[in-house]
């Protein structure tokens, strides 16, 4: 059980009171004592079942009393355990977890300059950092590309990429096809030139821009420009998507903590799970099943016998159906651009950190699962 109670307020702060409650095999009273001491086990047969290092507690305790809170414990072996959290926190002035456009501040807007000149690139950053804006910066539409494609597999896009027209090798139109073909439509796409775009128009939107902006730059043109091609992807956004009730999903993690946890997230959606303990189960797994009775795979990549990453090299390369199309999920801590570069090369279709959220997840499968 999880609860959480509202207390007090005060001078626009708020205390709040997190409850966690289990049934599982409870503590000895004695041992709740030095419960948050480092390295404090009472039963350590329980670290290779459940991974744990005797650390967390202490860390736990660590970080709400940083947060000038307080941590309470009640415990009945083999009854359950009830962990209870106070703490005051400042209120939210944020009226609404989803982005709106309305109420985004430039300074949470993630931004991406493609232009071959170096002069250019650094004229917008000045330009944009005005406002509040920062931005990534590229030379070349292949470089954009790389930049796109990691940020795509950890599902944090860009909202904003300005990219100019006239470009050597790939120009802003060919750029946004590709960027459009790797990361879809998540991010509004503004072409910037000092050319007459009239001729290019039909053919740029085919390929995915949303507007024209013309240079110099100035910052409240492209700011009123991404706001226009913002809300016409919330509207596009607002879509049915694919209803996950019913998928069936291959999940391959070897902590069985971790897999219980996952499994009890994809069960809110109503999918069913089966669980592989390594990834050399879940290739026998996937290949045992006749094609399409997995709908994704969600790979751990650290696991025994056979890591996430060779496990999914043999499962694209088998020969079968939906051995390319399946989407296949990269679980990890590891959350470095050369980790997910190196998930991407093997196949993997998106790059989600843990401790995973679930609505971060849930839009990934519904994303990806056709």
């Amino acid at each position: 059980m999880f609860c959480v109670e509202e207390g007090p307020r005060f001078d626009n702060n708020t205390t709040l009171r997190f409850v966690i409650k289990d049934t599982g095999i409870g503590m000895n009273p004695e041992f709740i004592p030095i419960l948050f001491d480092a390295f404090t086990q009472e039963d350590s047969s329980s670290t290779n079942k459940f991974g744990s290092t005797g650390l967390g507690m202490p860390i736990t305790k660590s970080i709400v009393e940083m947060m000038n809170g307080n941590i309470e414990v009640e415990s009945e072996k083999g009854v359950g355990t009830t962990f209870t959290v106070t703490l005051t926190l400042k209120n939210s002035l944020r009226k609404s977890s989803e982005k709106s456009v309305e109420h985004m501040l430039p300074s949470e807007m993630n931004v991406l300059v493609i232009d071959d000149d170096p002069i250019a690139c650094e004229h917008a950053t000045i330009v944009l950092g005005q406002v509040g804006l920062h931005c990534d910066t590229a030379l070349s539409g292949e470089e954009a590309l790389a930049l796109v494609s990691v940020r795509h597999a950890r599902r944090e896009p860009y909202d904003l990429i300005l990219v100019d027209w006239k470009m050597p090798v790939m120009d802003g139109v060919e750029t946004t096809r590709r960027i459009r073909s790797v990361a879809g439509k998540d991010s509004a796409i503004i072409i910037l030139t000092s050319y007459n775009w009239d001729d290019i128009v039909e053919e740029a939107m085919e390929a995915g821009v949303d507007s024209f902006v013309p240079k110099p730059l100035f910052a409240g043109t492209v700011l009123d420009e991404f706001r226009e091609a913002f809300k016409k992807k919330k509207e596009a956004a607002a879509a049915p998507k694919t209803d996950l009730r019913g998928c069936r999903v291959l999940l391959a993690e070897d902590m069985v903590v971790n897999a219980e946890i996952m499994v009890m997230v994809l069960s809110m959606r109503e999918m069913d799970v089966d669980v592989a303990e390594n990834g050399k189960i879940a290739v026998e797994m996937f290949e045992s099943h006749e094609p399409g009775y997995y709908d994704a795979i969600l790979m751990d990549m650290r696991m025994p016998e056979m890591d996430g990453l060779d496990a999914t090299k043999l499962i694209r390369a088998m020969e079968r159906p939906d051995a390319q199309s399946i989407p296949i999920i990269a679980l990890t801590a590891n959350a470095f651009d050369e980790d997910v570069q190196r998930s991407m090369q093997a196949g993997l279709n998106a790059h989600l950190s843990k401790p995973v959220e679930p609505p971060v997840l849930f839009k990934t499968l519904e994303t990806l699962i056709r």
